[in-house]
């Protein structure tokens, strides 16, 4: 990607996203450099490599600006020191292209977010470029599923005869009296969040199996049945309705407990999916009038924003989180 050297200095807002990129896409090497040794399909194995691609090409382009700036490259992750490329499998082929696919619309969404706080034209060029890229890794690996079969579409909805407005205050209801139908923006969330918290549950059992420490172990398995009962949560309201529920992913990951990923590597990763839950829980308590619905995405957020807080001091007790882009301590200057 060739940009027009800039005279002016990166905002915060600049700085910040692109360190995250770097982060999340040189954690991503790892884990994609390892799928792609370990797969066996073809097809499959094309996208890994996109995607790979895509990856490499980010932390390359974040690290010319960033030295062309002066500014520090954050240490991310290595694979020679957070991965074994040559490790047995630990998911299968199915489990890979869902975890691709999430991975392009996670990117889309990180993207779209910091593109508008993108300035200076080199930062929004990149921010432009890689939803592009996340639009087309998110096509690529949605023909795959649906030519394998593997796709799982969200309910649908009948088509009403006209449209109407909401007549009774108890379309907001919800603990007592009758419970209307869930809308199709509700049904939307309860869904993905189902689908979002299925596959991270099989990611946190894979991971749970392959980890060096004791209290890293106790903290994925205590996320695996953190995931769970929201699925479950999200279910009950999904059948409430007489609707559906996505499928589990728990049987995509192989009895493999050789070491594959650093701990370091999978406790950022597992927080990294908590904070986007946070985000995704959020939005979906915005989107639901329902007030027993809003209520229990309250009650969600809570409880993962208590096992966030036990992640961050795990990976601060070791030494493994990386400060962040941050401002100037000014009463800690003043001492010196």
């Amino acid at each position: 990607m060739e940009f027009i050297q800039q005279n002016v200095k990166l905002t915060s807002a600049e700085i910040t996203n692109l360190w995250a990129t770097y982060m999340n896409d040189s954690g991503s090497l790892c884990h994609l450099k390892y799928y792609l040794n370990t797969v066996e399909d073809t097809e499959i194995k094309s996208v890994i490599q996109y995607a790979l691609d895509i990856s490499q090409s980010h932390v390359n382009t974040i690290t010319e600006i960033f030295t062309r700036e002066g500014y520090p490259v954050p240490h991310g992750f290595k694979l020679n020191e957070d991965v074994d490329v040559n490790a047995p499998r630990l998911f299968s082929d199915t489990y890979y292209l869902n975890n691709v696919n999430q991975m392009g619309k996670i990117g889309l969404n990180a993207y779209s977010t910091a593109l508008p706080v993108a300035v200076r034209e080199d930062v929004y060029s990149f921010f432009s470029q890689c939803i592009s890229e996340s639009d087309n890794l998110i096509k690529q690996t949605n023909d795959i599923l649906l030519a394998k079969g593997l796709y799982i579409r969200s309910p649908y909805l009948p088509k009403p005869e006209s449209y109407d407005f909401v007549k009774q205050k108890s379309f907001l209801a919800g603990f007592f009296g009758e419970k209307r139908p869930l809308i199709g923006t509700e049904i939307t969330n309860l869904y993905t969040n189902f689908q979002r918290n299925a596959l991270g549950a099989a990611t946190l059992i894979g991971y749970s199996q392959v980890a060096q420490d004791e209290e890293v172990t106790q903290f994925l398995l205590r996320g695996k049945q953190i995931a769970n009962k929201h699925c479950e949560i999200f279910g009950s309201f999904l059948k409430e309705s007489d609707l559906p529920c996505p499928m589990t992913w728990d049987t995509e990951v192989t009895d493999s407990i050789t070491y594959t990923f650093s701990d370091r590597k999978m406790m950022f990763y597992t927080t990294s999916l908590i904070a986007l839950s946070i985000g995704y829980y959020g939005g979906s308590m915005s989107m639901s009038p329902r007030r027993d619905i809003g209520v229990m995405y309250s009650r969600l957020v809570a409880e993962i924003l208590k096992y966030a807080d036990d992640g961050a001091k795990i990976m601060i007790k070791n030494g493994w989180m990386e400060e962040p882009p941050r401002a100037l301590d000014r009463d800690e200057l003043s001492k010196k």
